[in-house]
C-alpha cells in the first residue's frame, strides 16, 4: 500500500480507501462485509469511508463492529452527514441541530469517540453557511472531529466556504469526495484547480463507474446474475451506463490497454484515478474479499502518459465533463 497527505492537511491516508456505501447492511451478509474489511486490513489500507445514511446506519454499524479490535490510532475513519436519517423535519440537512446529533450518532454506530474526518454529504441551499461551518467548527474543538471535509460539492460553494473559515478563524476543510472516474470527469475544469490552489485533496469514489469499468457489462448480453446492474436496490444508478451499447464497446477496447500494462480493467481504472496529483486517495467497495485483493494492486502504479492519452482516445465523447452535473438538492427539507 501507498500513502499520501489528505490535501494539505498532516494526516496521512492509504491512497486506496475502503467504502461501504450499498453493500454493508444490505446487499452483502454481515460475515461477508467483515471478510471484506479484513481484507483490506491485511492489504494495508488504514483509510475506511461510510456515511450514516448507508443502509439508514446499519453500514455504519457493520464497520464499527468489523474494525473492533484494531488499533484507532491506526486506522482513519470517515462518515458524512446531509441525508435524511428519519421523518423529523430537523432529521436532514447542515443545520447545527442535525450535525451535532448526526456526529454523536455516527459516534455511537461506528463504536468510537471520534472521526478522522466529518464531511458534509452535500450542499445545503436551506441553512445558512455560516451556521453549518461554526457547527463543524465546535465538533473539532470538542475532539469529535479531527478534519472537515465535504463531498459533491462545486468549486464556488467550497470557495464560499473556504472564505467563512478565514474570516471567522474556523478550520478550513481539506478535503472533497467527488465521483471521479475515467467516463466522469466534471470536477476536472473547476473544483480540482480551486482544491489544488487552497490545499483540499479529492477522496474519489466510484473509481470503477459502478463496476462499467472492470468490463462484464457487455454490449448487448444479458445483465450479469448478482451484478449492481440486476440488483433493485442499485440498478438505477447504473442504467443509462449499461444501456449505452456504445460506451461499452468502448470501455471493451480498454481490455488490451489494461493488459499492456499488466493490470485488470478494474485495477487500469482505480490506477488511472491516482495519476491525478490531487486525488488523495480512491474508494473501493466490495461485495467479496477477492475484489479487494485484486483492486489494492493499483497502488502504487505509475502510468505511462502515452497510456492515458489512448484512453482519452478510445473513450472520446462517452466522458462527461461538465461541472454544472455536480448538484445538491435545493430543498433539502423536501426529501
Amino acid at each position: 500500500m501507498e500513502f499520501r497527505h489528505l490535501g494539505s492537511s498532516g494526516l496521512i491516508i492509504s491512497e486506496i480507501a475502503y467504502g461501504n456505501w450499498i453493500t454493508h447492511g444490505s446487499q452483502v451478509e454481515e460475515d461477508t462485509a467483515v471478510s471484506c474489511v479484513r481484507a483490506a486490513l491485511d492489504a494495508g489500507i488504514t483509510t475506511f469511508d461510510t456515511a450514516d445514511v448507508y443502509a439508514r446506519g446499519k453500514a455504519e454499524e457493520v464497520l464499527g463492529r468489523a474494525l473492533k479490535g484494531e488499533r484507532r490510532d491506526g486506522l482513519e475513519i470517515f462518515s458524512k452527514v446531509f441525508w435524511p436519517m428519519g421523518d423529523g423535519k430537523n432529521d436532514k440537512g447542515l443545520s447545527r441541530k442535525h450535525i451535532v446529533r448526526g456526529c454523536e450518532d455516527s459516534l455511537r454506530r461506528l463504536g468510537t469517540d471520534y472521526l478522522d474526518l466529518y464531511q458534509a454529504h452535500r450542499f445545503d441551499h436551506t441553512t445558512p453557511l455560516e451556521e453549518t461551518m461554526r457547527a463543524f467548527e465546535d465538533l473539532v474543538r470538542q475532539g469529535k472531529a479531527l478534519y472537515i471535509g465535504v463531498s459533491e460539492w462545486r468549486a464556488e460553494e467550497i470557495e464560499r466556504a473556504l472564505k467563512i473559515a478565514d474570516e471567522m478563524g474556523f478550520d478550513r476543510i481539506v478535503s472533497s469526495q467527488p465521483q471521479y472516474n475515467m467516463l466522469w470527469r466534471v470536477i476536472e475544469s473547476e473544483v480540482v484547480p480551486l482544491s489544488e490552489r487552497e490545499g483540499i485533496g479529492q477522496i474519489v469514489w466510484s473509481p470503477i463507474a459502478g463496476g462499467v469499468l472492470t468490463g462484464k457489462y457487455k454490449p448487448g448480453a444479458e445483465l450479469p446474475a448478482g451484478s449492481r446492474a440486476s440488483d433493485p436496490k442499485s440498478e438505477k444508478f447504473l442504467a443509462d451506463k449499461v444501456s449505452d451499447r456504445v460506451l461499452l464497446e468502448r470501455v471493451q477496447l480498454l481490455e488490451p490497454l489494461a493488459a499492456e500494462a499488466g493490470l485488470t480493467l478494474s485495477q487500469l481504472a482505480v490506477a488511472w484515478v491516482l495519476q491525478n496529483a490531487n486525488v488523495s486517495a480512491a474508494i473501493i467497495g466490495a461485495s467479496r474479499p477477492e475484489q479487494v485483493e485484486s483492486n489494492v494492486r493499483a497502488a502504487g502504479v505509475r502510468l505511462d502518459p502515452a497510456l492515458m492519452s489512448r484512453i482519452d482516445e478510445i473513450l472520446g465523447d462517452s466522458v462527461q465533463r461538465d461541472p454544472a452535473l455536480t448538484k445538491s438538492p435545493e430543498n433539502v427539507r423536501l426529501l
